[in-house]
């Protein structure tokens, strides 16, 4: 992965709608993720077409500098194909390592909560490692809740936690506006 190189300093941040084009850099992005071991299970991204088939395009987004350039994404999928779970969806967040830091995750994590709810979803969850705490302060800064730990759910298969079996923490947000 290349380093993010901002140009002409941090300049202005903009989430937009994650499209084919921004596949590259957010790909890349998710395989930094991957490879700390602190992110998910996956040992290596999707391509493209797997990636979107399952997460609806208003459930993703990219922040984006005022270049151009992808600092991170998050996207959403359902957590069922049941209609009673229509309104709950699982979301993921990844930040640009060399854009860690000044809110990115933030702004990316509100984007995803406006879209969701402007979608009639009424739950979305995250699983975190408890060793990603700067994913768990994020999320419960923005009003997700830990619900419960899945004790051992996985075991990893790759990166600096091969073969470890590892628990996740499940957190939720609830809308305070729909499902009520």
């Amino acid at each position: 992965m290349g380093p993010y190189v901002p140009q002409g300093g941090a300049g202005a941040v903009t989430v937009v709608g994650l499209q084919e084009c921004h596949w590259p850099a957010v790909r890349e992005i998710y395989a930094a993720g991957i490879a700390t071991g602190q992110a998910t299970f996956e040992a290596r991204p999707p391509g493209w077409e797997a990636f979107a088939a399952g997460k609806p395009a208003h459930l993703r987004q990219v922040a984006v500098d005022d270049h151009g350039a992808v600092l991170g994404w998050v996207a959403a999928s359902p957590v069922s194909a049941r209609p009673v779970y229509a309104g709950v969806v699982e979301e993921s967040v990844y930040v640009h390592p060399d854009a860690a830091g000044p809110g990115v995750g933030r702004l990316l994590l509100q984007a995803l909560i406006a879209s969701a709810e402007a979608a009639g979803v009424w739950t979305i969850e995250a699983k975190i490692f408890p060793e990603n705490t700067a994913s768990l302060s994020l999320h419960q800064t923005l009003g997700f809740e830990p619900v419960g730990v899945r004790r051992r759910l996985g075991r990893m298969s790759h990166g600096p936690h091969a073969g470890q079996w590892r628990d996740v923490i499940l957190l939720e947000r609830r809308s305070a506006t729909i499902g009520t």
